[in-house]
């Protein structure tokens, strides 16, 4: 019997001249809004499989999957990606919302949630880092110079094999290799374009600005940014009245799609 496929919605929203596409799912009364990391081409062709993996969360949230803008600038730093995420929540006509960022969309939350703390209800912070430096700064220096050389196959070979655990990467190499066949050259700019942004990002100071209660998901195997980051995150959370930190061990940087119990897990703190 065929899997009955989650329905969603593909639209885009445009707010103070910039237009940023979504995907929303889910019949809840509370919204939530999930930033993706950076990927080599855009999530919003995902939108079922998206909504099947939020499932858990849809009875009780109505879910939004924002995309990066458009069209970027050269020059597209994480300031000016929060700044673009928070008119487009204003102009989806949503109030106080929860975010959900992962890895760099991680970055861009808590530069909202810093930036705009009258939008937030709650703030979950997955595989991120507030300061990029060393072993992390390294690996975007090498997805851009991917990038930049137009090497789709090695930039998804060196992505997959960095985010995922060792199993799961050998176990879908030929999926990346084959993805990598219809990368555009649109597709390598936008790429280049948001991982420039996140090489030497620096926000550990403005952590205490967050005035929200926080969930911050790591993993000790992240071979992105390993699990001491998230450690700095939750300590530099000085003015959030709660803040609740949790390491997994094995599932890696994409912990997000890997760990069985991490939808439910976010979904426990944003009821509490």
């Amino acid at each position: 019997m065929e899997q009955k496929k989650a329905p969603f919605e593909l639209s885009a929203v445009t707010a103070a001249g910039v237009t940023m596409d979504y995907i929303r799912f889910g019949q809840g009364e509370r919204a939530l809004v999930i930033l993706p990391g950076i990927s080599v081409q855009s999530v919003m062709g995902a939108g079922a499989a998206v909504a099947s993996a939020y499932e858990p969360l849809t009875k009780d949230f109505t879910v939004y999957l924002l995309d990066r803008r458009r069209e970027m600038p050269k020059h597209y730093p994480i300031a000016e990606m929060a700044r673009d995420t928070a008119e487009a929540i204003r102009g989806l006509g949503l109030d106080k919302v929860s975010i959900f960022g992962a890895s760099q969309g991680g970055q861009i939350a808590m530069s909202v949630a810093a930036m705009y703390p009258e939008l937030m209800d709650r703030l979950v912070l997955g595989s991120t880092a507030a300061s990029v430096s060393g072993e992390g700064e390294k690996l975007f220096q090498e997805w851009t110079t991917l990038a930049r050389n137009g090497d789709a196959l090695g930039l998804y070979l060196s992505f997959g094999r960095a985010v995922y655990p060792e199993a799961v990467f050998e176990q879908s190499k030929e999926l990346f290799a084959k993805a990598s066949r219809s990368v555009t050259e649109n597709d390598l700019g936008r790429f280049l374009i948001m991982a420039e942004a996140s090489r030497g990002f620096e926000y550990l100071r403005e952590l205490e600005k967050i005035t929200c209660p926080v969930l911050v998901i790591g993993d000790r195997s992240d071979r992105v940014f390993g699990s001491r980051p998230s450690e700095e995150i939750a300590a530099h959370l000085v003015n959030s009245p709660k803040v609740s930190l949790h390491l997994y061990d094995g599932f890696g940087h994409a912990a997000y799609d890997t760990a069985p119990d991490y939808k439910e897990r976010i979904l426990g703190f944003l009821l509490e």
